[in-house]
């Protein structure tokens, strides 16, 4: 099985092509990345690009059922509103912050603006029934379009993992926009460096 990149690898800073045809490499990575994300203890998603692959997709995983959904040549068709730091709502009544990591930054987490609604585009793989020219079945697919309005959580996943396949991560928000960046050592959030870290300074 394949392993998460970590960052600073190069592939990580690649814009990913178009899928524009279902072929055996591309549902061998797809296999790959939904294990690998199955398997993850706090990973909420996981982009082509973080397990090697150069192909435009990447896979969500439902928290409840820990299914997780493939998205193919994903992108944000509408958002709403304008991006804002997402909060945590306590039992108590108040907030807090909510702090966004990723898989391929062990141990780092940031705030990071997002949308809190969009309207999602993407393709999903699907299997089409063929015969060959002897008239036995024949396995064969096509990408066939999905769109959903996504709020929440699941918008805020769904914009990190599409951020990966243009090359765009989440410490360049951070950056950017100046959110607070922490380092868990030792169960202690520790303030860190956000530039030291996108030097490949960790």
């Amino acid at each position: 099985m394949k392993k998460i990149v970590a960052y600073p690898a190069k592939i990580l800073r690649e814009v990913l092509p178009v899928v524009t045809a279902v072929d055996k490499k591309l549902l061998e990575d797809v296999a790959d990345l939904s294990e690998i994300l199955e398997k993850s203890e706090n990973g909420a998603g996981l982009s082509a690009n973080q397990i090697g692959s150069k192909s435009r997709f990447f896979g969500l995983k439902n928290g409840q059922t820990k299914k997780v959904d493939i998205f193919i040549n994903p992108k944000i068709a509408k958002s709403f509103d304008e991006k804002v730091y997402p909060a945590i709502k306590l039992e108590d009544g108040g907030e807090d912050d909510f702090l966004e990591g990723c898989l391929s930054f062990p141990d780092f987490f940031g705030q990071v603006k997002r949308y809190l609604k969009i309207e999602a585009e993407w393709e999903q793989i699907a299997a089409i029934a063929k015969k060959n020219s002897f008239g036995e079945p024949k396995e064969s697919y096509e990408l066939v379009k999905k769109t959903k309005t996504m709020n929440g959580f699941e918008a805020i996943v769904f914009q990190h993992e599409a951020d990966h396949l243009d090359g765009i991560l989440f410490v360049d928000h951070i950056k950017r926009d100046g959110g607070k960046f922490y380092k868990w050592a030792a169960k202690e959030k520790i303030l860190w460096s956000v530039d030291k870290v996108i030097e490949g300074k960790m």
